[in-house]
């Protein structure tokens, strides 16, 4: 054959399977980024509803003038809190601690049920100055 014969036309296997390795790669990193994303997205809604619930005990303490809530009212919030089927938050505690006669401290602390066992619990924490 002749030199100029030899020319190559169209892509080799190996080239292909080369371009089917980098696009492999490249959709797994996507898949990876996606799965972050949601994980960041679902984190940032239960800070949303612990930040609600706060707001909810600090506005009960605004309409009766005082820091102080009854027991009654206080078990309710820390039930809604413990319940992720009426806008709580999965394995939710809330504390409620009286720092002076005006201000207290509201935490809320919370852990996701697909997280590790190892992985510490969320939290959220307020201060209310009356």
């Amino acid at each position: 054959m002749k030199p100029s014969q030899k020319r190559q036309r169209g892509m080799s296997l190996i080239e292909a399977l080369t371009t089917v390795l980098i696009f492999s790669v490249g959709l797994m990193g996507l898949v990876g980024l996606q799965s972050r994303a949601i994980q960041f997205s679902s984190s940032a809604e239960d800070t949303n509803r612990a930040a609600l619930l706060a707001n909810d005990l600090t506005a009960q303490m605004r309409l009766s003038k005082s820091i102080t809530v009854n027991a009654t009212e206080l078990q309710a919030w820390k039930d809604r809190v413990s319940k992720p089927a009426e806008g709580g938050l999965p394995n939710g505690v809330g504390n409620v601690t009286q720092r002076s006669a005006t201000e207290v401290d509201i935490t809320i602390q919370w852990k996701s049920p697909n997280a590790a066992t190892t992985e510490p619990m969320n939290k959220y924490q307020t201060q209310f100055i009356l």
